[in-house]
């Protein structure tokens, strides 16, 4: 948990941060060290396992890391928050049924069924009592807007007690639309525009993932503030290419 985290995502704070989806704490040391607001870690489309992660939320220590998992089932959301993140992400959530069954895994009774073990996160049980008391309250619950349906569905969505931001997911979203990749389509960003503007309308926080500062910096603009920006190894291989550049540019200067 991170309640400051929480608390600066739902004042409505930029909070910019970085895709984790390589297993190396030294890569998270240095991505803490530079400044992110936060760690995006990558259980969905990167073969990160629950050991895994829970080295990467050791090593980001004070910076505040958010799971997005592969699913959203009871045993996922629960490792992920045993391990000490400081919130959960749940990709296609669809209905405000679903996103109602992930704040329910997210968060202790009365608010949820979330299940009571001995854990990182509470420090073993050395700080358990502390840790159950302010749990809910520093859990941070994201879900991901990324079918067509959740785009149908969206106000129910945003009515959830518990979530906390909605993650438009646009490529996932152009697939459920038929039109895969194209997201220049019309109808693909007029569905973007409609999460947008029904978030917005009620008060809930927004969040987008881009590979460049270019694609990110005008959802800023839009009232996005939960924003992540290119991914370790994308960073690595941009670094590596523009290194390789500059030393053939210098072979070939007279």
């Amino acid at each position: 948990m991170n309640p400051e985290f929480r608390r600066r995502l739902l004042a409505g704070d930029k909070l910019y941060g970085t895709m984790v989806t390589l297993p190396s704490p030294e890569v998270v040391e240095v991505l803490c060290a530079l400044g992110f607001d936060w760690l995006f870690v990558e259980t969905e489309h990167a073969p990160l396992l629950p050991d895994a992660v829970q080295d990467i939320v050791r090593s980001a220590r004070d910076v505040p890391c958010i799971v997005r998992l592969s699913r959203g089932d009871e045993i996922s959301i629960k490792r992920a928050l045993d391990a000490g993140a400081a919130g959960i992400m749940v990709p296609q959530v669809n209905s405000a049924a679903h996103a109602r069954l992930v704040v329910s895994y997210a968060k202790y009774a009365p608010m949820g069924s979330r299940g009571i073990g001995l854990n990182r996160a509470s420090r073993y049980g050395l700080d358990f009592a502390d840790y159950l008391a302010h749990a809910n309250d520093g859990t941070t619950v994201v879900v991901q807007a990324e079918h067509v349906d959740a785009v149908e569905n969206i106000e129910e969505i945003c009515a959830v007690e518990g979530v906390d931001a909605v993650l438009v997911g646009p490529y996932d979203l152009s697939a459920s639309m038929n039109r895969t990749g194209r997201l220049d389509d019309p109808e693909v960003q007029a569905a973007i525009a409609h999460v947008r503007d029904t978030c917005l309308a009620h008060g809930m926080r927004l969040g987008f993932f881009g590979v460049t500062p270019d694609l990110v910096l005008p959802r800023a603009a839009e009232g996005y503030n939960l924003l992540c920006c290119s991914t370790d190894i994308t960073l690595f291989a941009t670094g590596a290419r523009q290194l390789l550049a500059a030393l053939d540019g210098a072979e070939d200067s007279p």
